[in-house]
């Protein structure tokens, strides 16, 4: 329900392991270029800053700690926002792999996939004649193999390895209805304390599609799950993401925006920057009378262990 004056997280997914270089000019991969526009982004009103690294020569998916340790320092240093890193990075590599980058500096969140699923990009590898690196187009073009695994047992380790160990709050990603009763597992047996932040992932082939009827689907089976149990945001994939973002804030959710989901400000016009779909969102979140909340407001809102309690 639409309340006056409620305040709404807004994430912002900075560069994301989707979108390669040739793609737009406004996506960061260089490590000065990701904290410069997470940095922008936290000060137009991302309370969180969900990251992804990248090899800072050619803009290939990083799961490098050292890679990510060339902009977390500086983004700590010049903002509040709440650094979230990703566990799904390359979808190449083991969940134990994955996860080094987070173990290393344990950051406040963590995003957490709940569910094992064809993740696939491919049919952009044919929309693009040139590339400016060599790897982007077999990335694209071989993904139609891919397998994005997170296994039971795999979330499992996670939870034990950042959960338990590090402290870590999940922001646990659902691509479908079937992870939405996979993390009812997982708190029915123990393995999560509630409430739980879960987004709600949207127009990823392979994943449920980027439909408004969906949106509400998911919200409802989350409410028969979880009952008020429980924090929500959504990401609209592609051209969805503005559209699906202002009907989740105003169906009493959170937000994320980002070039990791869009490259678009608006359809056929590419986004500037990260810091412009931030502004973005969070002018669509006042007209209907909503709050962009702090970084602080955010911290309470989902029981996060605090920035003094990081590794970075």
């Amino acid at each position: 329900m639409k309340q006056s004056g409620r305040k709404v997280i807004i994430t912002c997914a900075v560069t994301g392991a989707i979108h390669t270089p040739t793609m737009s000019d406004a996506l960061p991969y260089k490590a000065e270029d990701i904290a410069r526009q997470a940095i922008a982004a936290a000060e137009a009103g991302a309370a969180i800053l969900h990251l992804h690294a990248r090899n800072p020569v050619n803009g290939a998916v990083s799961i490098d700690p050292e890679h990510f340790m060339g902009f977390l320092p500086q983004i700590k240093d010049a903002t509040d926002a709440v650094i979230n890193l990703s566990t799904g990075g390359s979808l190449t590599n083991t969940v134990a792999e994955r996860i080094a980058p987070a173990k290393r500096v344990s950051p406040e969140m963590t995003s957490l996939n709940m569910g094992s699923m064809n993740f696939s990009m491919h049919p952009l590898a044919s929309k693009y004649q040139s590339w400016r690196f060599d790897w982007e187009h077999d990335y694209l073009a071989n993904s139609d193999s891919y397998i994005f695994r997170n296994t039971f047992r795999d979330i499992a380790m996670v939870a034990r390895e950042l959960g338990e160990e590090e402290n870590v709050k999940f922001e646990h990603e659902c691509y479908d209805i079937g992870h939405l009763y996979n993390l009812k597992f997982c708190i029915d047996t123990g393995m999560f304390k509630p409430p739980v932040f879960i987004q709600f992932v949207l127009g990823i082939l392979g994943g449920i599609g980027a439909d408004l009827e969906n949106l509400v689907f998911m919200k409802r089976t989350a409410d028969k799950l979880f009952g008020d149990s429980y924090r929500w945001s959504v990401l609209g994939a592609g051209a969805s993401q503005m559209d699906l973002a202002t009907a989740a804030a105003t169906l009493g959710g959170n937000v994320r925006v980002g070039l990791e989901d869009s490259l678009f400000i608006s359809r056929g016009q590419l986004a500037e920057s990260n810091a412009q779909q931030v502004t973005k969102i969070r002018r669509m979140l006042n007209e209907h009378g909503l709050e962009a909340a702090s970084p602080a407001e955010a911290r309470e809102m989902l029981g996060l262990k605090g920035r003094a309690n990081t590794k970075f």
